[in-house]
């Protein structure tokens, strides 16, 4: 499933906007950027609450296919700008990470 198909199945926010064909490989969730440098990889969504310009950088070093901030959290400016930059793209969504996982394995059967 690529990004974009993600995006629709579960009406999901874009706040920041990247390659959209990329394919889902899985996702990675965490909210410790220094454990998230070491564990997210390239094609993984990223899932966390964290909202500040740190996610791009992570996202710089990782190559996720997105990062998806969960429950309702949004990214803050600088955050979004640098995201922009860099084409990362930044999802949103009202659900837990855990839920949102359980959507992504359903939808796309990966690990």
């Amino acid at each position: 499933m690529t990004v974009q198909e993600f995006i629709e199945k579960n009406n999901l926010e874009i706040i920041s906007q990247g390659d959209l064909g990329q394919e889902i490989t899985g996702c990675y969730i965490g909210d410790l950027l220094s454990l998230a440098m070491s564990r997210v990889e390239a094609g993984q969504v990223w899932m966390t609450v964290q909202g500040n310009v740190n996610i791009a950088a992570v996202a710089a070093l990782t190559d996720p296919s997105c990062i998806l901030l969960v429950e309702g959290r949004t990214a803050d400016a600088t955050a979004v700008q640098k995201a922009r930059e860099q084409e990362v793209t930044v999802l949103k969504t009202d659900l837990p990470a855990y839920e949102a996982a359980c959507l992504l394995f359903e939808q796309n059967q990966c690990k």
